[in-house]
């Protein structure tokens, strides 16, 4: 059973048959998202959420919402894909030999980039694998998955990072030089973020 610590560890060292899960335009596909790659038409115009296939760097890197009339080739950029939009609670699920030990739910300012996240808390929502995975979860120790509404979005090949410790409740990124002054800040830079402010 293979156990990675980030994506860049998994994408190296997973089976090239289970590297689809790296590529969130195959992912939709394959879950009957209406979706498509850049230069496809657009069923009808509308705001879509718009993404890179590959970013095995996280944070949601590239990803925001896009008014498409038609032909998305003049607007989404070469690499991306556009998605349907999924609206409600955004959560982050960890599995263990395809049985869920972790859920946490994340909070974001609607009016925010879509990787700016204003707080991550546990939940005690009971989520099961999706079976879409269920050979992943025979192939790996530890999955990840996002949710959105109750939708898959993400497919992570290793656990969440940020509460591998039990006593955390709740983690509040922090954006800016100020947050770093909170006596319960920790340093954990990425992307755009300085670290984390810890509840517990």
């Amino acid at each position: 059973m293979r156990r990675f610590e980030d994506d860049l560890d998994a994408w190296e060292n997973c089976k090239a048959s289970d590297r689809w899960v790296f590529n969130k335009l195959e992912l939709s596909r394959r879950l009957g998202y209406l979706c498509g790659p850049t230069g496809l038409e657009v069923p009808k115009p509308d705001y879509y959420v718009v993404r890179p296939c590959l970013n095995l760097m996280g944070m949601g890197r590239g990803a925001s919402f896009i008014f498409i009339e038609d032909w998305s080739d003049e607007v989404v950029p070469v690499g991306y894909f556009w998605c349907e939009i999924f609206k409600g609670r955004h959560l982050s699920v960890d599995y263990r030999f395809g049985e869920q030990i972790l859920a946490v739910e994340g909070f974001r300012d609607e009016h925010d980039e879509l990787y700016k996240f204003s707080l991550w808390k546990r939940v005690e929502d009971q989520i099961p694998l999706p079976k879409i995975f269920s050979q992943l979860a025979e192939n790996y120790e530890f999955i990840n998955v996002e949710f959105i509404d109750g939708n898959p979005i993400e497919v992570h090949l290793r656990h969440n990072p940020d509460f591998t410790n039990s006593d955390i409740d709740a983690i509040i990124p922090v954006w800016d030089e100020e947050g770093t002054k909170h006596p319960n800040f920790i340093s954990d830079p990425e992307f755009k973020r300085k670290g984390f402010i810890i509840v517990k």
